[in-house]
């Protein structure tokens, strides 16, 4: 009998893209939280570094929350756009999807920097991509088949050994 391999499709494209968002703030606010926590304890002087970290929690996790949130809300636009417009759904998506979302976001700061986060964000998630295209064709040991006839053995040691005809090197100083 045949396990079932989970589904890997997504959901459709509106819901996706607000899924997409709350999951990104709450992974920007969990991850703003511990860093700037962090932060504010080492920043802060003795006697007041707990007051400190969560002083730079409440001031800075939710800006880092929102920053994931804004990017990856407009990451899956861009995704849906290019799924309805080519109509597949594979990996040139999710790059060119990065490429326009590091496009858009530097927008303000010239052609120059268009040019470099478009780059940017096409590397990164090619490279994201591509660790997910390689982890999926690795074999699951779950799905290999086994062999009923082969047993397990017990290593044997072999009868004879085959003794160097030169010593060995020795070490000593002289």
């Amino acid at each position: 009998m045949q396990q079932a391999r989970p589904s890997m499709e997504r959901d459709p494209c509106p819901g996706r893209i607000l899924d997409d968002i709350g999951a990104s703030f709450g992974m920007g606010a969990v991850g703003g939280s511990f860093f700037h926590f962090v932060k504010g304890l080492r920043n802060s002087p003795s006697g007041a570094r707990f007051a400190g970290g969560m002083e730079g929690v409440r001031m800075n996790a939710p800006r880092v929350a929102g920053g994931f949130a804004v990017w990856c809300g407009l990451f899956s636009a861009c995704d849906c756009a290019l799924v309805s417009v080519r109509q597949k759904e594979d990996p040139y998506n999710s790059i060119i999807a990065g490429a326009a979302t590091g496009g858009i976001l530097a927008a303000r700061q010239g052609l120059r920097a268009v040019a470099r986060a478009s780059l940017q964000g096409a590397v990164l998630l090619a490279l994201v991509s591509s660790f997910g295209i390689m982890m999926n064709r690795l074999p699951d040991a779950g799905s290999m088949p086994v062999n009923k006839t082969e047993t397990c053995k017990e290593p044997q040691m072999p009868e004879t050994f085959d003794v160097p005809s030169t010593p060995p090197p020795s070490f000593e100083y002289k």
